[in-house]
């Protein structure tokens, strides 16, 4: 019985825990280095280019506009270096 919930717990680890984890430790580095003029993609959809950074918001310009958003929301870099891809 107890190798069974042991095996359980093992196998709900390597098939969610564990790779939830990598993706999230991905997205905080590449939230960290994001720099000014890289083209984002949003949570929401809003794609645009870094015109400003602080320490928790991203200034975006897309179109005419310029929108503020939390770093966290930024969901992907559309111009990212070659060995990220």
């Amino acid at each position: 019985m107890l190798v069974q919930v042991v095996l359980i717990g093992g196998i709900f680890y390597f098939l969610l825990i564990r790779p939830q984890r990598q993706e999230q430790k991905r997205h905080r580095e590449m939230v960290a280095a994001l720099q000014k003029g890289d083209q984002v993609s949003t949570v929401g959809g809003l794609v645009g280019e870094i015109v400003a950074l602080r320490d928790d918001t991203v200034t975006l310009k897309s179109g005419q506009a310029q929108v503020v958003v939390e770093r966290g929301k930024v969901a992907r870099r559309l111009n990212a270096p070659a060995e990220e891809k």
